[in-house]
């Protein structure tokens, strides 16, 4: 008679508690893991990973899978890299609380702020639901390919309350904030696992206006932080240009003096003009001081892909690339061929709304052709102006004719944060330090230009094994910074590390051909809306609540996943 649902058997076990890695076994039943060593006992299905590794379920905590968590079953991209656990609802953006008046300025928002396509969240999102609560009511109906945790975004929050005056960001009077206290309250006593904001110029809507939240007041703020504190329980997510460092990061220790719960905040070098490591001193004096505040960082460059299949191109705005740019992807490369177009439009200047990313590329010096697999670390002696000038071209000429090859499917890569010394030095240090946090994948957002829910993956094949511009890090430290770490973060105790009494939310990885592949266009949006996807080679199963999910990359039939209630 077998004693254990599962085990994994002989493989070598980095456990998410930061300890070194080990032979063992692993044994699970009824979903929890029971027991880590040398395992005697018999399974009704066994695993052998001897020569792999076996790690926790990795636990992301900053996606955008707000809509798609409503009419699809697996989190994709996510899916690919063995996460087992994400965090939805970040950056202040998502579709609960919305009164039915509001269902366009949501869909607005986030297609503006998180460039998911209005056409697919128009024909996807059900809207079952107004409040919080009957929103979450909604996802625990459902099964899913992991676990999913809401959090109340902000300005969803402020527009129910407030309605056109919320969205045109009118200061919030008692009674609004009042009401948005008592909201985020019952946000979380529902099961949400924390409140988001966002106050940074660069979240828009899809017709440019800022986001909602965005010069929300001391007392606004402090009321969602009432929020928590009334509930006793639950997180807070922000994003921020600090502009006024002092000022700013004042007011955001404030909500966590005042609320006594945890505060995570994007972090990363180029992202406000004061830089990153101030606002990390300002950090440790918060925690010096008893106050739990992170920043939330990216294990590599935060950049965009560029491409004739994706949403954008170095020349998008140019008149003369607009005309044809609706044009199918092989009609349109015969149009840029002709060379009286091309000289037209390397002629022409960018828009004035597209002009910051044109010079967050430099002359074509930040800007590098992806490779299978990418290289998220390019030296800067094979960026495309290093090409052209090599071959002795015009640099925008020499972009120009990179788009038009391989079928039009060549993707251009553009860094425009941590990678200021074209190297990824301020990532490791961000990585290793005390008060950060692994985050900002954005998993199912900015479906168009960017893929950064591989973070995970990157996190270690770059830094574990594969680097050469740098020092390396040690697989146990990875490991439990994307685990056990990103777990507590969001009040998570029961996932994260494997130890007897734990969730058996699992990976068993090929380490040695553990690999991210190009990313590529697919169209499985609702409406056929089209998103960036990217494979991963070397998940050998990844297992939720000790179901196995996915095996060698492909999905299983079991959807164990769940909506996580935090009450």
């Amino acid at each position: 008679m077998s004693q254990f649902d599962l085990v994994i058997r002989g493989g070598s076990v980095v456990d998410g508690t930061g300890t070194q890695m080990r032979s063992a076994d692993v044994a699970i039943e009824a979903g929890r893991i029971v027991e880590v060593g040398k395992v005697r006992g018999q399974a009704k299905r066994e695993i052998e990973a001897d020569g792999a590794l076996v790690t926790p379920g990795f636990v992301d905590i900053h996606t955008h899978y707000d809509g798609q968590a409503t009419w699809s079953n697996r989190m994709s991209p996510s899916s690919h890299y063995g996460v087992t656990t994400v965090v939805m609802g970040n950056c202040g953006v998502g579709f609960a609380p919305v009164r039915p008046a509001d269902h366009d300025l949501l869909i607005e928002l986030m297609e503006g702020v998180e460039d998911i396509p209005g056409v697919a969240l128009h024909e996807g999102l059900p809207w079952a639901w107004e409040s919080f609560p009957e929103y979450m009511d909604y996802l625990s109906r459902r099964q899913y390919d992991m676990d999913i945790g809401a959090q109340i975004p902000h300005a969803a929050l402020r527009v129910y309350v407030m309605g056109q005056r919320g969205a045109d960001r009118e200061p919030a009077t008692q009674k609004d904030i009042e009401l948005m206290r008592l909201l985020t309250q019952r946000a979380i006593e529902a099961g949400a696992l924390g409140v988001t904001s966002s106050r940074t110029l660069n979240h828009r809507s899809s017709r440019g206006a800022p986001t909602p939240s965005l010069t929300a007041q001391h007392d606004e703020l402090m009321g969602l932080a009432a929020g928590l504190k009334d509930a006793g329980r639950g997180v807070i997510e922000m994003i921020s240009d600090f502009d006024d460092l002092d000022e700013e990061f004042s007011l955001l220790r404030s909500m966590v003096e005042y609320s006594g719960r945890p505060m995570s905040i994007s972090l990363a070098q180029g992202l406000s003009p004061h830089g990153w490591k101030k606002i990390l001193r300002r950090m440790e004096d918060a925690n010096a001081a008893g106050l739990v505040m992170r920043g939330q960082v990216a294990p590599r460059a935060i950049g965009i892909l560029m491409g004739l299949t994706t949403t954008l191109t170095p020349f998008t705005t140019r008149p003369s690339y607009q005309e044809v740019a609706n044009l199918a992807v092989l009609q349109r490369i015969e149009a840029l061929k002709d060379p009286a177009r091309k000289a037209r439009i390397l002629s022409e200047q960018a828009s004035r709304g597209f002009q910051r990313l044109y010079n967050m590329m430099d002359e074509g010096r930040k800007l590098w052709l992806l490779t299978d697999p990418p290289d998220y670390e390019p030296d800067p002696m094979i960026s495309l102006a290093s090409q052209a000038n090599q071959l002795g071209q015009d640099v925008w000429g020499y972009v120009y004719d990179q788009l038009l090859l391989n079928e039009g499917k060549n993707i251009l890569y553009s860094p425009f944060a941590n990678y200021a010394a074209n190297n990824l030095d301020c990532c490791r240090e961000m990585i290793l330090h005390e008060h950060t946090i692994m985050g900002l994948g954005d998993g199912g957002a900015h479906v168009g230009t960017i893929c950064d829910a591989s973070f995970v993956t990157t996190l270690l094949t770059h830094w574990g094994r594969d680097r050469t511009r740098g020092k390396l890090i040690d697989l146990p430290t990875l490991v439990k910074n994307q685990t056990r770490d990103t777990a507590r973060a969001v009040d998570l105790v029961d996932r994260g590390t494997l130890e007897p009494g734990m969730r058996a939310d699992i990976n068993v990885i090929d380490f040695e051909n553990l690999r991210l592949r190009l990313p590529e266009i697919v169209h499985d949006l609702p409406a056929g809306g089209a998103r960036l996807q990217q494979k991963a080679e070397g998940y050998i199963a990844t297992l939720v609540a000790g179901e196995v999910t996915y095996e060698n990359g492909e999905a299983t039939d079991s959807l164990p996943g769940r909506l996580i209630r935090k009450t």
